[in-house]
């Protein structure tokens, strides 16, 4: 798909190759960050700046990272733009839990845009319910790992029947 073909709301989902994003995909799927883009601005929620919106040029100045393209049909974008705004400047929510003061990248995605279904999240691999990773990871947060609480992931996103996927985005 070629960046011109672009329509405010279509959202990104992305795979890269970082530790984090070998975790997420390992447990949930093929994608591991979702945002979504609104009147030429990419907006997301992110580990370092927390909820944001960045111009496009930025956010795809990340080479080691592909992104694939999905629309929603019947989007009202004005809507959508509204609510990305709301929660700009939020932190970024490092332990996945429920919550509405900050946000990791579905969760924010999915409020803004609510046409997805909350599932129970999973830390496993193939060979444990939770990896050794995910176990390391909330060791390190001082917190329980948040098995079969209700949230949400990218993976599971592009996978609503609501979305129609359109293809890898390139120059």
């Amino acid at each position: 798909m070629k960046i011109q073909h672009l329509q405010s709301g279509d959202l990104f989902f992305t795979a890269d190759q970082s530790d984090m994003a070998q975790a997420i995909k390992a447990t949930t799927g093929r994608y591991n960050h979702v945002a979504v883009y609104l009147d030429g601005q990419v907006y997301h929620a992110r580990g370092e700046d927390g909820v944001i919106k960045q111009d496009l040029a930025a956010f795809l100045a990340d080479k080691n990272q592909k992104v694939f393209v999905y629309r929603y049909p019947q989007i009202d974008s004005q809507a959508v733009l509204a609510e990305a705004e709301k929660h700009l400047g939020k932190p970024y929510n490092a332990s996945f839990y429920p919550g509405e003061q900050s946000f990791y990248c579905s969760q924010y995605i999915a409020a803004i845009l609510p046409i997805f279904d909350t599932i129970p999240m999973q830390f496993g691999d193939d060979e444990k319910a939770v990896s050794d990773f995910w176990q390391a990871y909330y060791d390190d947060l001082g917190l329980a790992v948040p098995l079969n609480q209700a949230g949400t992931n990218p993976s599971q996103l592009a996978q609503s029947k609501h979305l129609v996927y359109l293809g890898e985005l390139d120059d």
